[in-house]
């Protein structure tokens, strides 16, 4: 392992490389979290929308790995002992988006976990703040997968700013179109102490996607996404307003975009064909979910090489 990278980030969560996997739903399994902590980063299990068979065989996975969870917040609402369940594991760190995290912090705090809160503006930054987030998440909308309107270039500023003035103890990653070392060494030029990294990793060995969605990450360009409310709309997840998905522009997205009502009128049988394309991997008629850094991913390899070779790039970059 090459030397460790002294920051305020690796010293916070005791790691050499200032890279965080990101707790992608369905993709983010143990194998990917434990693979990225082993290689000097800290990963992140997905919590998704809740499935406590799934989280726990997950947490065996990985290995006994140092490792955290991430929760989509809204959902962890409506089954709080979610996160009772996961925190019997130790996890080193919780990740909260999506929504208010108050109703969670004090029972992370009292297991000994650092708080994570991911925020897509700077309502949720506050909020963050407010609560004390020992690591604080600026997302992007280059990102894959949930989030909102505001881009990375001026968002990291701006949260570091904020919390230069607020909340000087809280460490800033940022999030949303990084996926090589140059991204690195620009979250950190623009004020970040390291990098969540979502669809870098969803192109992984270890990630749970399926192959033919690997190959489409490949083939893709930065043009090749779009943020929409469909996927949600066919999988009948209600997302709190202002929150889009990021996914390929496929066959399924131009079907019913500005159709969105029709969409909804015909659920019973849609759900069934979007699931059914999904477990067959078929990359036109269900959600693919990555975000504008596949334009920057030329091949799917092991998390810990990916790992490995963004921090030696951004190494050479910074000097």
């Amino acid at each position: 392992m090459m030397q460790k990278s002294n920051n305020r980030l690796t010293e916070l969560l005791n790691i050499h490389h200032p890279i965080v996997s990101a707790p992608m739903a369905l993709a983010a399994g143990g194998a990917l979290a434990g693979a990225v902590s082993r290689a000097g980063g800290f990963g992140l299990i997905g919590g998704g929308y809740g499935d406590p068979a799934w989280l726990e065989e997950q947490f065996i996975t990985a290995q006994g790995e140092r490792i955290g969870v991430g929760f989509i917040t809204w959902a962890l609402k409506k089954s709080p002992s979610l996160l009772t369940d996961v925190l019997k594991h130790k996890p080193a760190a919780v990740m909260l988006s999506f929504g208010d995290p108050r109703p969670f912090v004090d029972e992370i705090r009292d297991a000994g976990a650092l708080l994570i809160c991911q925020c897509q503006n700077t309502d949720h930054v506050w909020d963050a703040i407010d609560v004390g987030a020992d690591i604080i998440i600026a997302q992007g909308s280059e990102a894959g997968g949930h989030g909102a309107a505001r881009g990375t270039m001026s968002f990291v500023p701006e949260a570091a700013d904020l919390l230069a003035e607020h909340a000087p103890q809280s460490v800033l990653l940022a999030a949303g179109g990084i996926a090589d070392g140059r991204g690195l060494a620009a979250a950190r030029m623009l004020g970040a102490d390291g990098v969540l990294m979502g669809t870098r990793f969803w192109a992984s060995r270890e990630a749970l996607v399926h192959e033919n969605h690997h190959l489409a990450i490949i083939e893709a360009n930065g043009d090749e996404t779009i943020r929409t409310t469909i996927p949600d709309i066919a999988r009948q997840l209600d997302w709190p307003r202002g929150l889009t998905a990021r996914v390929r522009h496929n066959t399924f997205v131009r079907r019913w975009q500005g159709r969105e009502k029709e969409l909804k009128q015909n659920l019973s049988e849609e759900v069934i064909k979007y699931a059914k394309a999904f477990a067959a991997g078929d990359i036109e008629n269900t959600g693919v979910w990555f975000g504008e850094a596949a334009g920057l991913i030329e091949d799917i390899e092991s998390a810990g090489d990916i790992v490995m070779k963004i921090a030696t790039e951004a190494e050479k970059v910074m000097r």
